[in-house]
């Protein structure tokens, strides 16, 4: 289990108007998303975590299968304009709950309630886990209309399952939210996603689509040029249509570095490495979106490409197998798993699965440079023939952009590597991008001995990919301000025992030494070595010690001597107790009596 990680559950709706599901989910989306801001601390990101939604299974399960330490529950009700609102941190591991808090709101603010409750919950997390930066604000306020925020959540929604009807479904929702609030970010940001997506699998035409997501993300890019979906959505642009690999790489590292619990942005820096041949690079951001992510059909079919890039290929293929079982529309999934199975040397079956095909899977220049190459491997050279001829003729179309890579490869894999790389050059005066993807894919491995690839390559991805250098931060305290808050805030401990308020919390701490919060984080954590909530409860286990051996309070039940110490749980109390001294408190007890 990795460490400072969570997972956000989704809010129970205990409204009695079932309609409110979409409001409880949007709290938890936005809740999910201010954590996911915080640099150090690991977010379950939303598709995974609603994967648990009316599911009544233990959290420690629930726990084990996200990777987390910690979850985030709670539930809300809505009664006319008002909004209750609880919310709960579990330990995994020892399975205690370290927090709760209820809140009682106007609906009318929902996004300062979102902010208020965001900040809370990553301060309980900072005093349980140790220091990371928190800003001032967590949640910006997306729109004043409640009605079009619910709609691009329910867009969203739609967005996710990965499918045609459903994306087509997701665009309508988003264009009803933009009616209400014409500049609400997120839903350019979601409409460009979406046509980006019908225009990769051709479901619509390529330059249309293209263009379309274009002024979307160009519009959402005018309105918040920070919001790491407009990054995103660049990354895509420059690779689908500018055939800019690394412009797409620049954009790709910015949508990270504002937001590094950005699922389908780790997923797309793992998939430039993949392209580039930087393995380890591209494993390492699979892994992260895996953490973040790991039920997301689209995270799946990365895993599944990242094997069939290895060579991989019967785990490549037993991967795309599963996002089809779940899925079976999902389009790049059924053509990576067709590249699988002619490297497998399993033609009939493509050819099959291609007979099958419906009509609104896949695009043309797919279902003919698929046909092409299972029946040249095959041998079968009346069939490769026609096929190949189909192709020829799709192919001078200029947004034909999949015809234009299988017949590249298809003048390879018959031998015509001097029509295999001429057409290539015709292809990249064209700005065709499909290139960027195709060209170092295995189905053309043998390629790359003959003396044009390397000059294709250098031409395709220039330099490859250069990352921003990240400066390290700077320090919060230098040498000698940390020595003297350290001694400031070890004498005032001390002196005025503060920890025997049980509501002590680290921002309230940090008021009364006169420090930022930050600042008192980051001096616990790397100075004093623990945090907050190890720091303090170290204070009320050695009271509680002094107080248990007194005879003059034999009379008081340990839990109320630990009460009297601060602590208001006993579990709690329990638990810090053995982890610092090493047996429980009757054991101790026993042992000075």
């Amino acid at each position: 289990m990795t460490a400072n990680t969570i997972a956000v559950l989704p809010f129970v709706n205990t409204s009695s108007d079932s309609e409110n599901e979409y409001f409880c989910d949007g709290i938890t989306e936005e809740i999910i998303n201010a954590l996911a801001r915080i640099d150090g601390l690991k977010v379950t990101s939303r598709t995974s975590s609603f994967f648990f939604k009316n599911k009544t299974l233990p959290l420690g399960e629930v726990a084990a299968q996200l990777g987390v330490e910690v979850i985030l529950e709670g539930s809300i009700r809505l009664a006319g304009n008002t909004v209750r609102i609880t919310a709960q941190l579990i330990q995994a591991e020892d399975d205690f709950h370290f927090w709760a808090e209820t809140w009682d709101r106007k609906l009318e603010n929902i996004f300062d309630i979102q902010d208020e409750i965001s900040l809370l919950i990553a301060d309980k997390l900072r005093e349980q886990f140790g220091h990371f930066e928190i800003s001032d604000h967590l949640v910006e306020k997306q729109t004043e209309s409640l009605d079009a925020y619910a709609l691009s959540l329910e867009a969203k929604f739609h967005f996710n399952k990965w499918n045609p009807d459903d994306v087509r479904t997701a665009i309508g929702l988003y264009e009803k939210a933009l009616a209400l609030d014409p500049a609400h970010t997120e839903s350019y940001v979601g409409l460009a996603d979406a046509y980006g997506f019908l225009a990769a699998t051709e479901i619509m035409p390529p330059g249309e689509a293209w263009q379309i997501a274009r002024a979307n993300t160009q519009k959402a890019f005018s309105l918040n040029p920070q919001n790491p979906g407009v990054h995103y959505q660049l990354a895509n642009l420059s690779f689908f249509t500018d055939c800019d690999f690394q412009e797409a790489a620049r954009h790709t590292f910015k949508s990270i570095e504002l937001k590094p619990n950005y699922p389908e942005a780790q997923q797309f820096m793992a998939f430039l490495y993949i392209l580039s041949g930087e393995m380890d690079k591209a494993e390492a951001h699979l892994q992260l979106a895996m953490r973040i992510d790991p039920f997301s059909q689209e995270t799946l079919f990365y895993k599944g490409y990242f094997h069939y890039r290895q060579g991989d290929f019967q785990e490549a293929l037993y991967q795309f197998e599963t996002c089809l079982t779940n899925n079976p529309k999902n389009i790049p999934a059924f053509i990576t798993w067709c590249y699988c199975l002619l490297k497998l040397g399993r033609f009939e079956e493509v050819l099959t699965a291609l007979e099958q095909l419906p009509n609104d899977m896949g695009a043309e220049g797919d279902r003919l440079g698929i046909a092409c190459l299972a029946y040249l491997f095959k041998k079968d050279e009346e069939n490769a023939q026609r096929y190949f001829a189909q192709l020829q003729e799709e192919a001078q179309k200029p947004a034909a952009f999949q015809a234009h890579s299988y017949l590249f490869w298809v003048y390879a894999n018959m031998g015509k590597t001097d029509e295999a790389f001429s057409w290539l050059d015709q292809a990249i005066q064209m700005k065709s991008p499909v290139f960027l993807l195709s060209y170092t894919d295995p189905l053309v491995d043998f390629l790359k001995s003959d003396s044009r690839y390397a000059t294709f390559r250098r031409k395709l991805y220039k330099s490859g990919i250069s990352p921003e250098s990240y400066k390290e931060k700077a320090r919060l305290l230098d040498d000698p301000t940390a020595e003297a808050y350290a001694a400031r805030l070890l004498q005032f401990v001390q002196e005025e025992e503060p920890f025997l308020n049980p509501n002590l919390s680290l921002r309230a701490l940090a008021g009364q030494i006169e420090i930022h919060p930050s600042q008192l984080s980051w001096l616990l954590n790397n100075r004093l070595g623990k945090n907050f909530n190890e720091f303090i409860n170290s204070y009320r286990v050695a009271h509680f010690k002094k107080l248990a051996v007194d005879p003059a309070n034999a009379h008081i039940a340990l839990i109320g001597l630990a009460f009297e110490c601060g602590f208001n749980s006993k579990t709690v109390f329990n638990t810090y107790f053995k982890k610092e001294v090493g047996m429980t408190p009757k054991e101790f007890l026993k042992q000075h009596n």
